[in-house]
């Protein structure tokens, strides 16, 4: 029975953990909108919101490679220790993706500049 303060402290601390994990944009909330125009150049979007508010948009495209979810078999003849026989590979392929993310930063505006006051969440995978 003293593994389950155990076992709870454990679940606690993973669910703390995680519950920090923090989105990209965050490091932006509070600062002028030309911070993650540095970073990520000219929004690709920008309109008016409501209560004299503004969105800013960025699509972001991540490349990358992954491995094929079809193996690449192989078929051949070869010689081994009883002669002639037939021989079977199995190797794996890779294929390119493209993951497509829009991140969108709401400001407020503050004299000349606007500052971040809000985000959206970005879709599954796009953190």
């Amino acid at each position: 029975m003293r593994r389950a303060p155990h076992i709870l402290t454990v679940f606690a601390a993973v669910a703390a953990l995680t519950g920090c994990a923090q989105p990209v944009l965050d490091k932006y909330m509070g600062r002028s909108i030309v911070d993650p125009m540095l970073d990520f150049g000219k929004p690709d979007e920008v309109f008016d919101l409501a209560e004299g508010q503004r969105a800013f948009q960025w699509q972001v495209e991540k490349y990358g490679i992954r491995p094929s979810p079809r193996p690449v078999i192989g078929v051949g003849i070869g010689v081994g220790g009883g002669g002639w026989g037939n021989v079977t590979t199995v190797g794996t392929s890779y294929e390119p993706f493209i993951t497509s993310c829009r991140y969108t930063l709401i400001g407020t505006p503050r004299g000349e500049d606007w500052i971040v006051t809000g985000q959206r969440k970005p879709a599954p995978g796009c953190q």
